[in-house]
């Protein structure tokens, strides 16, 4: 086995035994990259030299007997978290040489645990996408078919995942961001309950949507990572005070008795019907273990999609308006203050950005303000009650994670709606904010990944843990890799 294409506890193991080193695990991996990042362009920014100061110091450490969850691990990171002294662009023209004074809870947490930053990834600009095509520095390629998108907006890091261009990432979820493109790449993607991982230095898209998670190789090394950034943060005032168990216990745990339930809403005419055939054959799978299935209902899923991109542009709105040319990033001079701004922020945001922030402008202007932002507000508590109403009857719900597989680079580019409704099944998790996982499931007919999307109770990523691992080593899914 090549050392890149290990998991973090296969990884963790052989450094314990010392059958290998920090710097063999790492040079194997910026060899892969050396093989394959021109194909897939799934990182901005390397750190090459970073990388090797950080695995001698985590070998030295391996050498004393510390034996910390990610010592020596290579991770990538979504550019959109601040990591002090490294380059932090959001994918953006407007922030393309912004180096942050200050690193974010949640990568500090990880170096923390002495993993390795290998470098960060691409992403949608400011994390406004489905695709990655609105990247304002490059487009990057789905392995498995370098014709077509990984997903978005956290494509860099499923992509890198996937290629075995880092061991394990991290990524942000405001509607998807992380376990769309996880299923579109074959790979695990986590979206924590709102407030379980502290969003300080996670730069701001939908503050009451935006959530760091995880993307990995399988279920365990998504619980370890977690073991390891989940937890109060006092610089975040939305991080929920609460105990963090420990993921990987529920690992291995019978699944006989636990309720699944099936959302009648989530199987929608015009859904891919190999999608369709992989999901319900993994409800089957999971019937066979001993879970059962319970149809359920979640009757206000109609209006997820409109009432987010009310709620999200709305809150990218306000917090995009910090990006002036005052302070930091672009600054395009003009004949007076306003021309500067006018000149700075029309050069420096691609078109994607600009639509949203047009959008969100109109939502909470006057006259407006009630009939669209309060409404959608409103409706995103009648779509959180819809869950709660769910939990009182099952322990998770079962969805596919997105209605089709990967699609070519380009095919959505000119139709906005469509591109949006590539979320169509995982923005509600966000509204309401409830955890998720994708999973891997299947492959379609042309060898594309298909992903099955379990969602729990608030603050019961527990459940989800144990389901999805019960479904995983039932299964040989994960296993399969690109032909890169």
């Amino acid at each position: 086995m090549s050392l890149y294409s290990l998991t973090i506890s296969e990884a963790r193991d052989l450094l314990i035994k010392r059958d290998l080193t920090v710097q063999n695990i790492v040079s194997s991996i910026f060899a892969r990259i050396d093989a394959v990042e021109e194909k897939v362009s799934a990182f901005l920014t390397l750190t090459k030299d970073e990388a090797f100061s950080a695995a001698e110091d985590a070998q030295k450490k391996i050498n004393r007997g510390e034996n910390k969850s990610l010592l020596g691990i290579p991770f990538a990171i979504k550019d959109n978290m601040c990591t002090r002294n490294i380059r932090t662009t959001c994918a953006s023209k407007i922030l393309h040489n912004f180096v942050p004074p200050y690193e974010s809870t949640a990568t500090t947490r990880l170096s923390a645990e002495g993993s390795v930053l290998i470098g960060k990834t691409n992403m949608d600009e400011f994390a406004m996408g489905s695709s990655t095509e609105n990247s304002g520095v490059q487009i990057t390629k789905n392995p498995w078919d370098l014709e077509r998108i990984p997903g978005g907006s956290s494509g860099g890091s499923a992509a890198a995942v996937a290629a075995d261009e880092c061991i394990a990432a991290l990524g942000s979820d405001t509607g998807g961001s992380i376990r769309q493109p996880a299923s579109f790449c074959g790979v695990v993607g986590l979206k924590p309950t709102y407030g379980r991982v502290s969003r300080y230095g996670l730069v701001a898209f939908a503050s009451s949507l935006d959530q760091i998670g995880t993307i990995t190789k399988n279920i365990r090394d998504s619980a370890i990572v977690m073991n390891a950034i989940a937890g109060h943060d006092p610089c975040d005032s939305t991080s929920a005070p609460l105990p963090v168990p420990d993921f990987t216990a529920v690992l291995g745990r019978d699944i006989r008795g636990m309720r699944i339930g099936i959302p009648k809403e989530y199987f929608i005419e015009g859904m891919d019907r190999e999608v369709e055939q992989a999901v319900k054959e993994a409800i089957r799978h999971l019937e066979s273990a001993g879970a059962i299935p319970i149809e359920v209902s979640l009757p206000h899923t109609e209006y997820a999609v409109a009432t987010y991109y009310i709620i999200a542009t709305s809150e990218a709105s306000s917090n995009l308006a910090r990006y002036d040319g005052v302070k930091y990033g672009l600054r395009n001079e003009g004949k007076d203050l306003m021309d500067m701004y006018v000149s700075t922020r029309a050069c420096g945001f691609g078109a994607e950005v600009k639509r949203r922030i047009m959008l969100g402008t109109y939502a909470l202007s006057s006259g407006y303000y009630d009939a669209y932002y309060r409404k959608a507000q409103q409706v995103r508590t009648l779509i959180k009650k819809d869950f709660e109403d769910a939990f009182r009857t099952v322990d998770v719900l079962i969805t596919p994670t997105a209605p089709t597989p990967a699609f070519k680079i380009g095919e959505k580019t000119a139709d906005p709606l469509q591109m949006y409704l590539s979320d169509i099944f995982t923005i509600s998790v966000n509204l309401a904010g409830v955890p998720a996982v994708s999973v891997p499931c299947g492959f379609t007919s042309g060898n594309l990944p298909v992903g099955l999307q379990i969602i729990g109770n608030h603050f019961d990523e527990e459940s989800l843990f144990r389901i999805a691992y019960a479904y995983e080593q039932g299964t040989e899914w994960r296993l399969r890799k690109p032909a890169l």
